[in-house]
């Protein structure tokens, strides 16, 4: 069984960025989820700053998401980009309105956490 793209982030879904408490899809740090004939995931996706002290954490923790909720799945890519680079425009509304995000698009300089 194949998974589509909405099933890998659904499973993906569960893992919350520590930090503020929303998971990392609601943040907009997943940008593509893919799953070939062999069940293998590729997920793609950034973090919210390249300093992100989780970071190794964080791909884990969707690493063992992916596997956790779709059974089927026994081997999973995580690969972090930094293009497009995060900003808060990319979140769920109701992260914004929480994190401030009614500012409108932040300065390269501004740091979220």
């Amino acid at each position: 069984m194949m998974y589509t793209k909405e099933e890998i982030f659904k499973a993906i879904s569960t893992v919350k960025d520590p930090e503020v408490g929303f998971n990392l899809v609601e943040m907009g740090l997943i940008y593509d989820g893919v799953c070939d004939e062999n069940n293998s995931v590729k997920v793609t996706m950034t973090l919210s700053t390249k300093a992100c002290p989780l970071h190794q954490m964080i791909v884990q923790w969707v690493k063992e998401a992916v596997i956790r909720e779709l059974e089927d799945v026994k081997d999973v890519e995580v690969e972090v980009v930094w293009e497009p680079e995060w900003n808060i425009t990319m979140a769920d509304d109701s992260v914004k309105e929480k994190l401030g995000g009614k500012m409108g698009k932040p300065e390269k300089t501004d740091i979220w956490f």
